[in-house]
């Protein structure tokens, strides 16, 4: 006799249908984000000109968005018009001669990210480096590069993009300690002399801005090596420079913190 033939087609029909449902949840479980498009960027050749890095990665999730090429692929957020009126400041207030346009785009893995000594990246909360990305980041900032991340928020008492970011960055870099850094330190100073870090916006009333730094050998005397703006979006301020969209104060301030950790990144 059949062990099957004991058994009601109402419970075969359920056994089926739990079966099914398991199937479809390890399909949802075991699938990886759908890989966001090929788009295509101007690429400026090494030239002894300081050039506007943006780091490109892989985002964990991406989607569509009103941003360069149409799509939200998370480190594209305010390019190129970013890079476009930062450099052009760049040029207007400091004795350095910058490549001015687009910048560069480069994946951590590309060998021309250590043609340059200072590097952007937002958007960490979606940021997820392969375990060779990981160990190159490291080298690029221990050998001197500096670099400034931006652009990720958590309101509301969550902190899913910080943990992200985090988890991420103490893969980079094991025990890091991300300490909170106060205007007094060097790098608000190193061109213009910062009051105050209030970059508190009034039309986002539940982030708290917060900047915080990551030293070598986690020694907050030693040289600052990473400058992270968390619930903050500097990158959105030199973007919209040219248009009002932000406050003055804030769009005069967004420009000084960028060109204090430019000054700061080159000369330490």
């Amino acid at each position: 006799m059949s062990v099957l033939s004991g058994i009601t087609r109402t419970t075969m029909t359920r056994l089926l249908a739990l079966v099914v449902v398991g199937l479809v949840v390890g399909a949802v479980l075991n699938a990886e984000f759908p890989e966001p498009p090929d788009v295509e960027y101007p690429s400026y050749e090494y030239n002894g000109k300081f050039t506007f890095a943006r780091i490109k990665f892989r985002p964990t999730q991406w989607g569509f968005g009103d941003y360069t090429w149409g799509f939200d692929l998370k480190w594209n957020h305010d390019y190129p018009q970013a890079e476009q009126n930062f450099t052009r400041i760049v040029e207007e207030l400091t004795g350095i001669n910058p490549q001015l346009g687009n910048g560069n785009i480069i994946e951590i893995d590309d060998p021309r990210l250590f043609e340059h000594p200072w590097a952007y990246m937002c958007e960490p909360g979606f940021w997820n480096p392969t375990d060779e990305e990981v160990v190159i980041l490291r080298e690029f900032i221990l050998k001197g590069g500096f670099l400034v991340i931006d652009d990720f928020f958590d309101g509301g008492g969550r902190l899913q993009q910080w943990s992200n970011f985090e988890y991420q960055i103490k893969r980079v870099f094991p025990g890091v300690i991300l300490y909170p850094l106060t205007v007094e330190h060097p790098v608000f100073r190193s061109f213009f002399e910062l009051e105050d870090l209030d970059f508190f916006d009034p039309r986002l009333p539940f982030y708290s801005p917060k900047i915080y730094g990551i030293f070598e050998d986690n020694d907050p005397k030693k040289r600052l090596m990473v400058a992270v703006n968390y619930n903050m979006d500097v990158g959105d301020f030199w973007e919209w420079s040219d248009r009002g969209f932000y406050p003055e104060h804030l769009t005069e301030k967004g420009f000084k913190l960028g060109l204090n950790y430019l000054i700061f990144g080159l000369m330490n």
